[in-house]
């Protein structure tokens, strides 16, 4: 059972990703980015959540133009999906899992 306010995270995320994305791609915040949307997903069993750049750099401490350069690195990496329904609609994000196999999905209730 996992404690009121507390969440759930893969080890995959601090085993690997971690190391990938602050070192390989040089990019600690697009981890952070990847931690808060992960959080707002997957640790609230919501398949994806509702974020402008301005929300996500405000909940991180990171600035908007980090935010927009770890969201780019995010989706290249295929770690998160982003769509609007119109162009000046606020994104809504999803984080993917591609570690596992069909990498979507929220985790099975414990």
């Amino acid at each position: 059972m996992i404690a009121p306010g507390a969440f759930r995270l893969d080890a995959y995320v601090v085993d690997v990703l971690l190391r990938d994305l602050a070192g390989h791609d040089r990019s600690p915040a697009a981890f952070l980015v990847f931690l808060l949307l992960w959080r707002r997903t997957h640790g609230a069993r919501a398949p994806r959540a509702r974020l402008s750049h301005r929300q996500i750099a405000d909940e991180t401490g990171l600035s908007k133009s980090a935010v927009q350069q770890a969201l780019r690195i995010l989706h290249r990496r295929g770690l998160v999906k982003s769509s609007r329904r119109h162009q000046t609609d606020t994104p809504e994000h999803e984080v993917r899992r591609p570690w596992r196999r069909g990498g979507q999905g929220c985790p099975p209730r414990a």
